[in-house]
């Protein structure tokens, strides 16, 4: 294992922030790992949908993306915004204790 893969811990469990195009609707939550939903406000523009919560590994977090990817949803961004020493699942994004700085696809 090089140094800089045991520096990110991205094989291990964490939470993330998830903003994809379009309006989402909650009950598409325990497809989606247990992520909590928080659907678009109905006066914006352009809908906007943040999915947050504790995923397991990138084995997880990649069967979310690949389920917003066949429901038809850009993706805006994925930031990791806490490690965390264990994940249960079905708990919020309540265990999301250490913040760290967002990680985003760059823009084009």
């Amino acid at each position: 294992m090089s140094p800089y893969r045991r520096s990110t811990l991205f094989d291990g469990p964490g939470c993330y922030r998830i903003r994809i195009q379009g309006w989402l609707d909650p009950c598409w939550s325990e497809r989606l790992s247990g992520l909590a939903i928080d659907p678009p406000q109905p006066a914006e523009p352009e809908p906007v949908t943040t999915l947050t919560g504790d995923v397991t590994d990138q084995a997880a977090l990649n069967g979310v993306l690949n389920s917003l990817y066949e429901m038809g949803f850009p993706l805006l961004t994925v930031e990791r915004i806490g490690f965390l020493p264990a994940v249960t699942p079905g708990v919020g994004d309540d265990h999301c204790q250490t913040p760290n700085p967002p990680l985003t696809a760059p823009s084009r």
